[in-house]
């Protein structure tokens, strides 16, 4: 069996880097994870910027690479756009990069990369580690239809506003959280969200990599989920389809129809209820008395 060290023994050769900026993903914990692409076009970069320069001084060092760094964090990002900008014009190789994981995901850059693309200038991606893909890949749950909704707001009364909106969908839901804020948002999630098969991942790819899966209520009481320490991906199994009695429908076209003519409260109610709209207008006519 080849020394795993030395793999691959013989990589593909590198291919020049083309001026442009370069969107490139970085380790989220273990150093291996990054790529040879990555690694060519950190090599090549007539300017790297970094949401953190310390942190991605750190990273480069640890491949023995250098480059000149700027700060692009979210106070930074109208001037690390502009600088961008020019040095891309005079046909520069910039890349972007956020402490770990993919660039623009919940993580600095938007702004960057939205004014190069309104420039007309090349944008690259270079793909790699992803906290959210990682955590999804190992919560047993749903992949094929995911809305990631990234950071939940801190205070608890718009938390579950934000989670209301999210209620009725039927895909699973990815959120980041931090440590101290974890059993709190886990709390409000089966509140509002109620028994759903859920996963918290933590500190992926690292030494003490962890994945808890049970039921929301479970794992907001979960003594592992009391302020933990690391970077936290919550992953949400898809809801039950709640299916809607005559009588919540009929409550609904009455109040609808304080408000709209059969025809419209019909459309809203089958929206809101997920159910077929003719029966409803049919329903709405009777109880108009028609």
């Amino acid at each position: 069996m080849p020394d795993p060290s030395a793999f691959p023994p013989t990589a593909p050769p590198p291919r020049p880097v083309a001026p442009g900026l370069y969107l490139v993903a970085t380790p989220i914990g273990n150093l291996r994870d990054m790529t040879l692409r990555a690694l060519d076009v950190l090599a090549a970069a007539d300017l790297v910027l970094a949401e953190d320069t310390r942190v991605t001084a750190k990273l480069l060092s640890a491949y023995g690479l250098k480059a000149r760094l700027e700060r692009c964090d979210d106070h930074a990002s109208p001037r690390a756009a502009e600088l961008a900008i020019e040095r891309l014009r005079d046909g520069a190789v910039v890349a972007l990069v956020s402490d770990a994981g993919t660039p623009l995901v919940s993580d600095p850059g938007f702004v960057v990369a939205r004014a190069v693309i309104a420039e007309g200038l090349p944008v690259h991606p270079i793909p790699g580690p992803s906290s959210l893909l990682a955590a999804l890949c190992i919560a047993g749950l749903p992949a094929d239809r995911v809305l990631f909704a990234g950071f939940l707001p801190p205070k608890s009364g718009a938390r579950r506003a934000a989670l209301e909106d999210l209620r009725t969908g039927r895909q699973t839901l990815v959120f980041f959280e931090s440590g101290p804020r974890l059993a709190d948002s886990l709390a409000d999630m089966a509140a509002v969200l109620g028994a759903r098969p859920a996963a918290v991942a933590r500190e992926l790819t690292k030494l003490y990599e962890e994945c808890i899966r049970g039921s929301l209520s479970d794992l907001a009481t979960d003594p592992r989920c009391q302020s933990p320490k690391g970077e936290i991906v919550i992953v949400i199994g898809p809801g039950e389809i709640e299916v809607a009695s005559e009588a919540d429908a009929d409550a609904a076209l009455a109040e609808a129809m304080t408000r709209l003519p059969p025809g419209e409260a019909a459309a809203e109610v089958s929206k809101a209820l997920n159910l077929p709209r003719k029966p409803l207008y049919k329903r709405a006519l009777e109880l108009q008395g028609r």
